[in-house]
């Protein structure tokens, strides 16, 4: 199981790829692993039936008891089975919905099979956490697949409504969750419920597990669409059809189910179980099935008939009892042939017809008989008619709940199905009639027929088969009666243990399955005679209360963000620092004593510094220009550079210096859009009470540090680092080592940060979208500008190609400097940044690489390395950065966050902690002794997002802007509106 896990989750990786070179024949390919898991569990068949439970675990983090466990019992082992044997059908039926499609297909495969392999863990793990687990990639991975067309509107709202509902619910149930770990002492699902069962139990007795219980049932009914929940199913039907033949009739949708189901023989005589289980599973079974009388989309007629069913189970499983429990895993099966084998034949229909409307399709039937066939077969086992096998399962749900004697859920959830069931028939009928029968117009003639192009025959392979299914397994109900009771006799037996059979004589159960039959089929004739469909109880749906909300709680952001966020940068600033005083200062007050130790200096460049720094601050205060005040601020962290180096500190003061020089160019960069001097559009109000809080601020802070200082009582953490870093992180610079490997947690969280941060700015700068152009700007340079030998001459005009002289040897610097302005090139500038680019950017790789035993790092080399980028950026513009740095910077933020994420997670494969890491040393010919640690590893992650940050920041605030700048010049050259505003933003 855990092999077949495995690989689930490593097969879609390389389906992009193989779609890619063999079409949608890959999903061929894609099927192996379903079938795979498919033929396991019917390998461990007998072992299953026998009572035998195969387990598999593997500890994956024993500080949390978190396991990797797998559990095959009843339950799973069916569970399994619906989820494999399903999946691999619509793998294969996929070979030919997709057939002479590409566009993202490949990325829909992948995902596909992966939320095959989360269901696939989902339905057998025995970790309650990891449930969740699986749980919350499974909404992740449908909403992938539900917004498959991404680029229609209501393909991304249906994904959105999904992701946001189950999420939700996801949460909550995560909370119920953690409540039955916390006060069972175990993750094990099994021990939980085990423990929960036992005579005289605790965990039984605790009023906590009553609130434990509905969080999970919440979690449960949405993942199953059970009203209230119910609105985001329909809605997805926007979805592919393979997607919602699996997602929401075999897989997704059964998830809430399964729960149910696993619990509810221990659960259903809890006070809040049946009263929330029945109402909402018989009021959600009419609510869909009313719905699905008054849809003429076929699609959407199966998706309320899900809905419909979805609540039927609901009751049946959560009855509780070992009749409806039997019952109701029956019933399950049965759900996840018929819909899955309906959907199919929808998509069929779709796929030939490009429609799915009723009323625009007339004798399909006598022209596709093999596909009527079919959905006739699935429709009858859906209505539950003999010898189908949803005939078993409604039969013995009706005589689970005759044999209720009174009780009052089992009387509600007795009327409730037979009531329904009337409603099932109703809808069955229309489903086929509107499918496949001969339509006549008001005056009774026959409409002309649809032209039906017969599809290929492995086409119809999976719902035919799936269809057949459901009329074979009638036939084996002694068969099923035996391996569908191991989980039945979980539940406390009644005195004459029901069985599944074909024919249990002449019992009040039959007559009611005759009768809601008979009744369905005379609404529908009735609704086909009048014309009549069935009206809305209320005149809002669902969905309009979902609407609603997201409404209003956009309103209320807005609101919010008004209220709070006013444009202000000094109100900002102001109030942070207002409470920065406030909190300190009140701290400090409260202090039963303070105790200092301060020095006047430690070493004499002290003394020489810190003036220096001083007066730059104090004349910063009375700049009037910026850029003049971004110099003097500058001035107080190049200062900081030297106490740094003077005190020690090689590494703080390499990192200082990169990071203020590039934060001046950024700072020149923005500069650039706005006024040079200060207060020239907006005068700076209330300095007395600025100077007042700058005072405030200063002195807190000093006091703080002066404080701080002496507050220590205990050894510092940081003494033991020398020697930590040298045997755990196999290095001699303490700081490097500690940033890769000590404390590896807070760096993944700062880049995590420094990737935000980009983001951020890029989407500000950039406006209508992320991803940057400039590398293919280079295509509109002037011939054989972007050729190795660059064939530009200087001329008395300026660079010029070169139209004579072949053997000429004088050539252009760079390569976007032929895209300058003259008044902005420096000839002088581009022949350094020819010569020293590649020597800083092999400077910046030895920094990375010797930054473990020697100053450096991925940080400091990273700096290196944009300095690098800045250099040519400021001599040959945006198209010579597109030239230095040809990919999207967002690629490398990505693979350096990924690096880190990789280093972190590979150990936990091995049993190792997060972040552990491994140290191999060899000694080579020619190399001779060589070192590697794997947090080098990590290292290089750093060094690629720290890449990454700057390249965003010159391609945002730098390139960006500039063509924005450039596209203002020409339209007011031209006369024409302007594309951007005077301050860099996109007009509307």
């Amino acid at each position: 199981m855990l092999v077949l896990l495995a690989a689930f989750a490593a097969l879609p990786l390389t389906l992009p790829w193989l779609v890619g070179r063999l079409g949608p024949r890959a999903f061929y390919i894609a099927a192996l692993a379903p079938a795979a898991g498919f033929v396991h569990a019917a390998i461990l068949t007998p072992q299953v039936l026998a009572g035998d439970t195969p387990t598999e675990s593997v500890t994956w983090i024993p500080q949390l008891r978190l396991d990797i466990s797998m559990r095959m019992d009843t339950l799973g082992w069916l569970m399994a089975l619906i989820v494999t044997g399903v999946g691999a059908f619509v793998m294969l039926y996929c070979r030919w919905y997709f057939d002479g499609k590409k566009d993202g297909v490949g990325l829909f495969s992948a995902t596909l099979l992966a939320f095959a392999g989360a269901m696939y863990g989902l339905v057998l793990t025995d970790d309650l956490i990891m449930l969740v687990m699986f749980w919350e990639i499974t909404s992740i991975l449908s909403y992938l697949l539900i917004g498959f067309y991404h680029w229609r509107g209501a393909s991304r709202r249906a994904a959105l409504q999904a992701l946001l509902v189950t999420t939700l619910g996801g949460l909550v149930m995560f909370v119920g969750a953690v409540i039955f770990v916390v006060q069972a002492g175990t993750n094990s699902l099994s021990q939980i419920l085990a423990d929960y069962a036992a005579p005289g139990s605790a965990l039984a007795a605790n009023p906590i597990i009553d609130v434990a219980i509905v969080l999970l049932l919440v979690g449960a009914l949405s993942k199953s669409a059970i009203f209230p929940f119910h609105f985001w199913l329909p809605g997805a039907m926007a979805a592919p059809t393979p997607v919602s033949a699996y997602l929401h009739a075999a897989a997704m949708v059964k998830a809430g189910i399964y729960l149910i189901a696993r619990v509810a023989p221990f659960f259903a005589l809890a006070a809040p179980w049946r009263p929330i289980v029945i109402t909402l599973g018989v009021f959600t079974m009419l609510l869909g099935g009313i719905q699905a009388l008054r849809e003429t989309d076929l699609k959407r007629i199966l998706a309320f008939g899900t809905v419909s069913q979805l609540g039927l189970l609901t009751a049946i499983l959560g009855y509780g009892t070992r009749d409806a429990a039997l019952a109701g895993i029956t019933l399950l099966l049965a759900h996840a042939l018929f819909k899955s084998s309906l959907f199919l034949v929808v998509g069929v229909i779709d796929r030939q017809l490009s429609t799915r409307d009723i009323n625009e399709l007339s004798g399909v039937g006598r022209q596709a008989p093999t596909l009527a066939t079919a959905a006739t077969l699935a429709v009858a086992s859906m209505v539950g008619f003999v010898p189908m096998l949803g005939f078993l399962g409604k039969e013995a749900a009706l005589s689970a709940l005759l044999e209720s004697n009174g009780e009052p859920w089992g009387t509600i959830a007795l009327v409730g199905i037979v009531v329904g069931s009337v409603l099932t028939t109703a809808y069955g009928l229309r489903f086929l009639w509107g499918a496949f029968a001969t339509k006549k117009d008001a005056d009774g003639t026959p409409r002309p027929k649809t032209a039906w192009p017969d599809p290929p025959l492995g086409f119809l392979a999976s719902p035919v088969i799936l269809a057949t299914l459901s009329l074979l397994l009638g036939f084996a109900a002694p068969w099923l009666d035996r391996a569908l009771s191991g989980y039945a006799d979980q539940a406390a037996p009644g005195e004459y243990p029901y069985h599944l059979a074909l024919w249990h004589g002449w019992e009040p159960a039959l007559f009611l399955s005759l009768g809601s039959i008979a009744l369905g089929v005379v609404l529908f004739a009735y609704a086909r005679r009048t014309g009549k469909t069935p009206r809305r109880l209320l005149t809002f749906t669902a969905a309009d209360v979902y609407n609603l909300s997201l409404r209003g709680l956009a309103r209320l952001a807005v609101w919010t963000t008004t209220f709070t966020q006013r444009g202000s940068l000094p109100v900002y600033v102001g109030t942070i620092f207002v409470v920065f005083v406030a909190a300190e200062g009140t701290a400090l007050l409260a202090s039963p004593q303070w105790r200092m130790e301060l020095d006047a200096w430690q070493t004499p460049w002290q003394l020489v510094v810190a003036p220096i720094m001083i007066i730059a601050g104090l004349i910063a205060v009375r700049a009037r220009k910026r850029y003049t005040g971004v110099v003097l601020v500058s001035v107080t962290g190049l200062g900081m550079v030297i106490l740094f180096a003077t005190s020690g500190a090689p590494d703080l003061a390499l990192t200082q210096v990169l990071i203020e020089t590039v934060t001046l160019v950024a700072f020149a960069l923005v500069l650039r859009r706005i006024p040079a001097r200060l207060g020239e559009h907006n005068a700076s109000v209330w300095p007395v009470a600025r100077a007042v809080l700058a005072i405030a601020v200063g002195a807190t802070m000093a006091m703080v540090a002066m404080v701080a200082t002496g507050a220590r009582i205990h050894e510092p953490i940081s003494t033991a680092f020398p020697e930590l870093a040298y045997d755990i992180g196999h290095g001699k610079n303490v700081v490097n080592v500690a940033l890769v490997d000590l404390r590896g947690w807070d760096t993944m969280g700062e880049l995590s940060v420094l990737i935000l941060a980009a983001t951020g700015v890029a989407s500000l700068v950039f406006v209508t979208h992320r991803s940057d152009l400039l590398s293919r700007a280079i295509s509109p340079l002037p011939t054989g500008l972007t050729r190795t030998r660059r064939p530009l001459v200087e001329t008395a005009a300026g660079p010029r190609p070169r139209a004579s002289a072949p053997d000429s040897t004088r050539q252009a610097w760079l390569v976007g400097g032929a895209r300058v302005r003259p008044e902005n090139r420096s000839i002088m500038l581009e022949v350094v940044v020819r010569i020293l680019f590649h020597s800083i950017i092999v400077v910046s790789i030895y920094l990375l690489f010797a930054g473990h035993n020697l100053p450096g790092g991925g940080f400091a080399g990273g700096l290196v390395a944009g300095m690098a980028l800045v250099m040519r950026y400021v001599a040959g513009g945006r198209y010579e950065l597109g030239a230095a740095a040809p990919t999207d910077a967002g690629r490398l933020l990505g693979a350096g966050m990924t690096l880190a994420i990789g280093c972190a997670v590979i150990p936990l494969l091995f049993g190792a902690a997060p972040l552990t890491s491994y140290f191999w040393e060899a000694d080579i010919p020619v190399l001779g002794h060589v070192e590697f640690v794997t947090s080098t590893i990590f290292d290089v992650g750093v060094y690629l997002v720290v890449v990454g940050l700057v390249l965003d920041v010159l391609r945002s605030l730098g390139g960006e802007v500039d063509r924005q700048a450039q596209e203002l010049r020409e339209a007011q050259a031209s006369g024409a509106s302007p594309a951007v505003s005077p301050r860099g933003v996109s007009a509307p």
